[in-house]
């Protein structure tokens, strides 16, 4: 669990913290193996016992004081008694993970019986393929599939489904698939004329994955897409003359959750990946993920069968669903926003229907399904450059969590008025894994069957203290700017979609007027008697703050960002609503990188130059380095420079430093970015070139004949001016 605050160290009054400007708030990410610096939880049992305050409910931890018979509460300093059973408990403080360590994770026992917790939890994976697509479509889900059947440990369960105006269940625990189709009605207000289980047996349509293998892959390959004339004949509809249909994306959804369900009902989930830090207080059982091809989706859902099987839903959605219930209106994409003089990019935000919401294609619709899951979102702008084999398999080979319960406490000292004393907060993150075969032989001692799975129940609990600023200087200089970007990515997401793109570009530029003018009035850097010019005395650069100067960079960087561009600008919806899924779950510092990329600089393949230049055409030129490598996090380019030495290896040796550190962060990330070669003078390096956004103008007109974030703080200053007046 890490959890990085926007300020260190906390302002001593509310005067101070609004005073200062800055955003005041913590990012969480509940279920990162380690903290921020990089320690791991002590482990341990015990945690439906640990002592819990009697006035705050806060739990035991190391910043408590502990006396013989009792413990005060490091949150709200409450007297609290020990029983017989926590005093013996903690004679031997070294064998207490809550003794020894104030970041802990600590297993809980499961509900019901001892017989129903030694269920075996046999994780179920389920993948609904749409046939409403192209030959290409399908053979890039064919690849992905068979990547992620290596992911799958043994024991595991899996079916194969596929719809189009047509949902089919496919048998493939034989040498021969065998498919049953139900017609999927064309109405908005349509079902299933027949339940799932009634066409197929839920134990005859999922498969056992290690015995049964083969017989998947040559179900894969009897894929076929339905053909056009199957499609309209089956729509039997028109609008304004063109024939629609065939895409029953909602209906076959709606339809395997209730059969995936049937046995013992339907619980909606929020399931964690180790890159999510939000989270929301439910019982969960579904997640949704979806990967996006040609603005397409994988979605992936979870859902738990109490104590015995997790289930994960796959659904390969090539288009916007048109067909039966939940089907969407894709003319919205047109040119009628700008012909009504409407603002396209507020109108284009919002969803269509609440059906896939209620259920728990244009994104802003569909994205529900992984937003209020727990899930995530991937988009590939076609399927020659799509990573889904790739991510598919790091999804499933990364661990997951379900069932989540996120509390947050903090001490009295977290109202600014009361910063005196010592703030404290406190983060308790109860979730359920399913532990595979071989953590449970590495926990046990001993060898375990290989194909049995266990649910286990744990509680993760962080305190973290932190000290006061006794001065603006302390507070400013404790500032953490990736934080500070994180937390206003997630305002400005939000005003754009209920006020739109230009409503959310209006709240970061005021933000930061208003910082940097709070700024220069806290350390009085503007002399009004001086006989200077105000301009001339306003810092808009943050200089005598080191903490605060790269602000107004990713400020300029976030405002030049597709999230925060124009409809007009040729930004498709479906793209900006996958940005704000992205953002929405990278941790602080990846969210830094996709907003304003590392540039680093190489003498050789096997020799770093620079840690980090600016976005800027200038920064190439002065440092004389032949290499440039650029980390955007979901595309990593290297740029050999025009002038580079022809006798450097291009592209770079693959026992190279500079190899070593891309394939290092490829193998850290979350998704599979796009590794892009180019030779300067013989390429196109327009990719490269487009991330050099210091010399581009704001508005995104593109290069203009002064430089771009120079005029942006110029434009800045004059605001501050104004504000200051």
């Amino acid at each position: 669990m890490a959890v990085r605050a926007t300020v260190s160290r906390f302002p001593v009054d509310t005067d101070a913290r609004e005073g200062s400007g800055l955003l005041w708030g913590v990012t969480v990410t509940p279920f990162a193996a380690v903290d921020e610096n990089g320690h791991s939880p002590a482990f341990g049992s015990g945690g439906d016992i640990l002592p819990r305050c009697e006035n705050c409910w806060a739990y035991f931890n190391t910043y408590c004081e502990l006396e013989q018979w009792a413990w005060s509460c490091s949150l709200c300093g409450t007297l609290n008694g020990l029983s017989s059973a926590a005093v013996e408990r903690y004679s031997l403080p070294k064998s207490c993970a809550e003794m020894c360590s104030s970041f802990v994770d600590l297993e809980l026992p499961l509900d019901g019986s001892s017989e129903e917790a030694a269920m075996q939890a046999r994780p179920v994976y389920v993948a609904a393929v749409d046939l409403s697509s192209s030959e290409e479509f399908l053979e890039l889900t064919k690849s992905a599939l068979l990547a992620a059947l290596e992911a799958l440990a043994p024991g595991s369960l899996f079916g194969l489904a596929t719809f189009s105006h047509k949902l089919g269940l496919y048998d493939i625990q034989g040498p021969i698939p065998v498919v049953k189709n139900v017609f999927i009605p064309p109405d908005a207000e349509g079902t299933l004329p027949i339940g799932l289980d009634d066409v197929m047996p839920l134990l005859q349509f999922l498969a056992p994955v290690d015995t049964c293998k083969d017989h998947i892959a040559s179900a894969l390959e009897t894929l076929r897409p339905t053909t056009s004339w199957e499609r309209t004949t089956a729509a039997g509809q028109s609008l304004d003359g063109v024939l629609i249909g065939g895409r029953g994306f909602g209906v076959a959804m709606e339809a395997l959750c209730n059969y995936l369900g049937s046995e013992y009902g339907n619980t909606f989930a929020l399931g964690l990946n180790d890159f999510n830090y939000k989270t929301q207080m439910l019982f969960t059982r579904l997640m949704f993920d979806f990967f996006n091809v040609n603005f397409a989706c994988l979605s992936f859902k979870q859902m738990l069968f109490p104590l015995s099987t997790a289930a994960r839903i796959f659904a390969f959605l090539s288009g916007p669903p048109d067909y039966g219930a939940g089907q969407l209106d894709t003319r919205r994409y047109g040119e009628q926003y700008a012909s009504k003089g409407e603002d396209a990019d507020r109108a284009l935000l919002p969803e269509q229907t609440p059906f896939y919401k209620d259920l728990y294609t244009d994104l802003a619709s569909l994205k529900f399904l992984s937003i209020e899951s727990g899930g995530s979102l991937f988009l590939y702008t076609s399927t020659e450059d799509s990573t889904l084999p790739q991510d598919m398999y790091r999804m499933l080979s990364r661990p997951y969590a379900f069932g989540c319960v996120l509390r947050l406490r903090t001490s009295t000292e977290f109202k600014p008025g009361n910063s005196s004393d010592v703030p404290t907060i406190q983060i308790a993150f109860q979730y359920s894994v399913v532990v595979p075969p071989e953590e449970l032989s590495n926990l046990a001692g001993v060898s375990t069957n290989r194909t049995i799975h266990s649910l286990k129940r744990r509680l993760r609990i962080r305190t973290l203290q932190f000290g006061v600023a006794e001065n603006i200087n302390e507070l400013y200089d404790s500032c953490d700017p990736e934080v500070v970007l994180s937390l206003l990515v997630h305002k400005v997401i939000l005003a754009s979609l209920d006020e739109g793109v230009r409503e959310g570009r209006v709240l970061l530029q005021e933000w930061l007027v208003i910082l940097i003018a709070q700024y220069n009035d806290a350390l009085k850097l503007v002399q009004y008697n001086s006989g200077l010019s105000l301009r001339s005395q306003i810092d808009v650069a943050f200089s005598q703050c080191p903490q605060l100067q790269p602000l107004p960079r990713l400020i300029f960087a976030l405002l030049r960002n597709p999230l925060l561009r124009f409809h007009e600008e040729g930004v498709h919806p479906d793209y900006r609503i996958y940005l704000q899924c992205l953002f929405s779950v990278l941790e602080p510092s990846s969210l830094h990188r996709a907003v304003y990329p590392v540039l680093t600089s190489f003498a050789t393949p096997d020799k770093q130059a620079y840690p980090r230049h600016s976005l800027s055409r200038a920064a190439l030129i002065t440092s004389g380095s032949p290499i440039f490598f650029l980390d955007a996090f979901t595309i990593l380019v290297v740029f050999y420079s025009s002038t580079a030495d022809p006798s450097l290896p291009f592209p770079p040796p693959h026992d190279c430093l500079l190899r070593i550190t891309i394939n290092k962060l490829k193998q850290e990330r979350c998704i599979t970015p796009k590794l892009i070669f180019i030779r300067g003078g013989l390429d196109d390096a327009s990719v490269f070139e487009n991330f050099l956004i210091e010399e581009q103008d704001v508005d995104g007109s593109g290069l203009t004949s002064v430089m771009g974030f120079v005029s942006f703080l110029e434009d800045i200053t004059q605001k501050v001016l104004e504000f200051m007046k």
